[in-house]
């Protein structure tokens, strides 16, 4: 098991058009592989945003078949990582007016080694600006945490975000070490991601005593919806280890296995919980 791990979170500004979300994402995963990731993460929907949440049947695919799937499975076996691949809408069997928002994670074979389908559902109306991600997605109900390389990291997908007791499950899994990492791929709004997104991440960091890496979508996608971007790095202190305010790129950091035991031993929050 290593003492140090290099993890990467990708920022795009995704367009309607998988190809070229498919080009862009090869693009990153690359320079990320060339600077020493092991891990890399790519955000919520990286693959594809429409102008309307009803678009998304039309590009979902079966579970284990289709170009997003094959193509993040490709990325991970060329560069030899492992890939968080965001999210993409996943078909399920005998159902068509809805899709799931699934997270399939690729190991460096090229195998899936994990998936997680998106628990907590987005509804957002301020008069102005409203979304309800309940109108074309089924929720999934599952936590699920997998390891990469022998550190256990912790999936979830942006709305998750505001629910602690998600990374509370998953940080006290029966029978398993507490998360090493939280992913957190996510496609905020402007709106609520300049309110609270930073404030939230570095709390989940804070409360599990881990790092948190998100992957976010970052500008001004050209149905004309602006997302918030910030992708970032936490540690779990509650430090930003890195941070990209707007527009595509590769946020970096490593992770060190003699920080996680120093916040924990200095401040051992994780054994004085009490369940209520």
């Amino acid at each position: 098991m290593s003492s140090t791990f290099r993890i990467a979170a990708l920022q795009t500004v995704s367009t309607p058009s998988v190809e070229r979300n498919l080009v862009a994402a090869r693009h990153l995963v690359r320079q990320a592989a060339e600077r020493g990731a092991r891990l890399v993460v790519l955000p919520e929907y990286f693959c594809f945003m429409g102008q309307d949440d009803r678009d998304k049947l039309g590009i979902a695919e079966r579970a284990g078949d289709g170009p997003i799937q094959h193509a993040l499975a490709e990325a991970a076996r060329t560069h030899g990582v492992w890939i968080i691949g965001g999210t993409l809408p996943m078909r399920m069997p005998d159902v068509t007016d809805r899709v799931l928002n699934t997270s399939c994670v690729f190991a460096p074979d090229g195998r899936l080694a994990a998936r997680y389908d998106k628990i907590h559902l987005f509804r957002y109306d301020n008069g102005r600006e409203r979304y309800d991600e309940g109108r074309v997605l089924q929720a999934g109900g599952t936590p699920v945490a997998f390891d990469a390389d022998g550190w256990r990291t912790g999936l979830s997908v942006c709305y998750d975000l505001r629910f602690p007791e998600l990374y509370r499950a998953l940080t006290y899994a029966p029978g398993e070490p507490p998360c090493d990492l939280l992913a957190v791929p996510s496609a905020f709004t402007y709106t609520t991601g300049r309110a609270h997104w930073e404030l939230l991440l570095r709390a989940r960091a804070i409360e599990n005593q881990c790092y948190v890496i998100a992957a976010a979508q970052g500008g001004v996608h050209e149905t004309g919806r602006r997302t918030w971007g910030h992708s970032m790095i936490v540690d779990p202190w509650g430090d930003v280890l890195d941070l990209l305010p707007e527009g595509q790129g590769v946020v970096l950091a490593e992770m060190q296995r003699s920080r996680i035991e120093a916040v924990r031993t200095q401040l051992p929050a994780l054994e004085h919980r009490r369940e209520q």
